[in-house]
């Protein structure tokens, strides 16, 4: 079969995915104001509709809030998995949402299972680090993240081996280390049951549904730098708007 042309993108979507991208790159940081309407529409040489569209989708992902003194970064607010926090570190300096705080439960190498073998594209009983902690806020736990990390990377970055939290999270650290930035995330969202290891921190029964996110991540090179597993605390909920036109 022949390959279509791609038509461009809307405008507005093409206004959206630039700001969307200046605030995950920390070019626009928390509360920093954006473009007025008008400003967009004459920059882009574009509608003043199409100007408010984008900044009315860039609300609805909850990357930005609006006020009678403007439009601003407001990323803390957006949902904290995994992938949120790395937003909101790149773009606040913080990958915490205010209230929230962390708990180190552990950092140590451990024997790879075979699904962390696969994600990390190592050989099954490989040793790989492990770090486990648990976000809270002022209704209890807002998830238990367990990530993996492969062994060499401990070698650059022994700090991953600690069981005190990381200024940078482990995003941060590697890149500081190694200059392996994160580009690119899968994200799969899934029921398990909950394991006996899990159990206490969330407060539930081993074996019990839970709604958990794994996230598996790639440098700028297409190698796997992290692959993680977030136990969401109960009756926390994982939600997404977008628009459709």
């Amino acid at each position: 079969m022949a390959p279509r042309v791609q038509r461009a993108a809307p405008p507005y979507v093409q206004i959206t995915d630039h700001f969307r991208q200046q605030i995950l790159d920390g070019v626009l940081t928390e509360g920093e104001k954006l473009p007025s309407v008008a400003q967009i529409s004459k920059d882009w040489s574009v509608a003043t509709a199409t100007a408010a569209k984008a900044l009315s989708q860039l609300r609805t992902e909850g990357y930005v809030r609006s006020s009678s003194q403007g439009t601003f970064v407001s990323i803390r607010q957006k949902q904290t998995t995994g992938p949120d926090r790395l937003q909101m570190m790149r773009a606040t300096g913080s990958g915490f949402r205010p209230g929230e705080r962390v708990e180190i439960l552990d950092a140590l190498l451990v024997t790879a299972t075979d699904e962390v073998a696969e994600a990390l594209g190592v050989e099954a009983g490989s040793q790989v680090v492990q770090r486990r902690r648990v976000y809270l806020d002022d209704e209890g736990v807002v998830a238990l993240s367990t990530s993996w990390l492969s062994r060499e990377l401990a070698d650059a970055a022994p700090e991953l081996l600690s069981t005190e939290p990381l200024p940078k999270m482990t995003f941060g650290l590697i890149e500081d280390r190694t200059g392996r930035r994160t580009v690119r995330r899968r994200d799969v969202v899934a029921i398990r049951p909950v394991t006996e290891e899990a159990a206490p921190v969330l407060g539930l029964e081993a074996g019990t549904p839970a709604l958990t996110m794994t996230n598996r991540y790639w440098d700028q090179n297409g190698e796997v730098t992290e692959y993680a597993l977030d136990f969401l605390g109960a009756g926390r909920e994982l939600s997404a708007e977008y628009a459709l036109d």
